[in-house]
């Protein structure tokens, strides 16, 4: 039996469209198995007597590994191709979730241990996926469309609360955390076939069509880039020169991190993602236990109340690459069409410190909604890796990015962890959040410069 999407349906919605919509359906999932301890982190450190810096150290526990395997991710999706890396990236996150359930049936000591371990090695498995992401919105995506299309994967992380923390929230409350572990750990098995099924790259898709083949490819979609290198390299439009057939790369893997790294404008989107991941993972990690710990909210209440910030960060970053879309159509500038969001939705993250000084719990939650709507309006930081990685290096630069940004989910963690327990509440880590938005916006003003394409230099 053909596994081919009808010729009719292909051309009317778009292939491109279809591999965006799985794209969005695995990142909620990714994220919703990082974010699922903060649901269940209050039960279980309260059967575990847990204390605030302990807990930062296991909500961290995740990044540690997630940082240190970003290049060796990157380096198996530019040798072996995105599909399958991905896929086993999908299985093995889902099976280290599903055994964290197990966790809670082990003695304090060795429970706390399993966490940390399986914490890790989910951190293992997930590492190649936004590298991925970027991967295949480069292959599959004009340059036009790729801040549209860069926006709805990496919006993904801001629905994921919205469909799962109340689940997950439920589940905990009505069953125990143990179960939320084993749920999600299923879900995403299952997401492995879905996968496998539907995702190819643009060549070898049984239902693209030549036609929107041909159109990808003159907007400068790369469209060999998903696969394992096979010779020349398609060059894009606008932005890039054409590249030799058989063109060797910089100086081996090594040689091409050092020319990346010694890049001002590349240093400056990883500066400035590390600070806007600081908000992403205070939400992830610390949000629901500040709901519950500060403002006095069971565990399906946090749950529930959790949703509705994650809800304003996903219209936010939707709506944040739409703009970024018509921007670069009207005035044809890079510069202007990603930094003016990006600048604007780190101005208006700040209000996250206004928390501090109001008791409403539903001022709390407005404001909180405000900074994550502003947040998400300006993530727009795969959308400029899509426009600025060389072309033979698309998974390694990605993983870069994605390797500097998520180093805040190492120390924002913990630092609210002593932040919180040497002041006794949260009032400090807001503003901590709110000062990492500011220097985010400044990098992109000061550091950043013209954002164009890398062009590597040849051995």
């Amino acid at each position: 039996m053909s596994l081919a999407i009808p010729v009719q349906s292909a051309t009317r919605m778009r292939v491109r469209y279809l591999i965006l919509l799985v794209l969005f359906a695995v990142t909620v999932l990714n994220y919703a198995d990082r974010a699922i301890i903060s649901i269940a982190g209050v039960p279980i450190a309260q059967e575990f007597g847990i204390t605030p810096v302990q807990m930062g150290y296991i909500l961290s526990a995740f990044s540690w590994s997630y940082v240190a395997a970003q290049l060796p991710g990157g380096w198996l999706l530019d040798r072996y191709g995105t599909k399958w890396i991905y896929a086993g990236g999908v299985f093995f996150w889902s099976f280290f979730t599903f055994v964290q359930g197990w966790a809670g049936f082990l003695g304090a000591g060795s429970a706390v241990a399993v966490f940390f371990l399986m914490r890790m090695l989910v951190g293992i498995a997930e590492a190649p996926s936004f590298p991925g992401n970027a991967r295949l919105v480069t292959a599959w995506f004009p340059a036009a469309e790729r801040g549209k299309a860069s926006a709805v994967f990496n919006a993904a992380q801001y629905f994921a609360p919205v469909l799962f923390a109340p689940l997950t929230a439920w589940v905990t409350q009505s069953f125990g955390w143990r179960y939320a572990f084993f749920s999600m750990g299923l879900i995403g098995l299952a997401m492995v076939l879905l996968w496998v099924w539907l995702i190819h790259d643009p060549k070898d898709h049984p239902s693209v069509t030549s036609g929107e083949l041909d159109e990808i490819a003159r907007g400068g979609a790369l469209v060999q880039v998903g696969a394992a290198p096979s010779g020349a390299t398609m060059s894009t439009a606008r932005d890039a020169k054409p590249v030799r057939a058989g063109a060797a790369p910089a100086a081996g893997t090594w040689g091409t991190i050092k020319q990346l790294l010694g890049n001002r404008m590349l240093l400056g989107i990883y500066v400035a993602q590390h600070c806007i991941n600081a908000m992403t993972y205070f939400f992830l990690t610390w949000f629901p236990i500040y709901l519950v710990k500060q403002r006095g909210m069971s565990v399906l209440q946090a749950g529930f109340t959790a949703s509705l910030p994650a809800l304003c960060g996903f219209v936010g970053g939707i709506l944040g690459g739409v703009i970024s879309d018509a921007l670069l159509r009207r005035t044809g500038s890079l510069n202007i069409a990603r930094k003016l969001p990006i600048i604007a939705g780190m101005l208006l993250s700040m209000v996250i410190i206004a928390c501090n000084y109001v008791d409403s719990h539903a001022l709390v939650i407005g404001l909180m909604a405000a900074a994550f709507f502003g947040k998400g309006l300006g993530a727009l930081g795969w959308a400029v890796v899509s426009d600025t990685s060389p072309k033979e290096a698309a998974g390694l630069s990605g993983a870069l990015f994605n390797m500097f940004g998520n180093t805040a989910g190492i120390t924002t963690p913990i630092i609210i962890g002593y932040l919180v327990q040497s002041s006794g509440s949260f009032d400090t880590a807001l503003v901590f959040v709110g000062i990492n938005a500011l220097v985010a916006m400044s990098a992109y003003l000061l550091l950043v410069g013209d954002i164009r394409r890398v062009e590597l230099r040849r051995a």
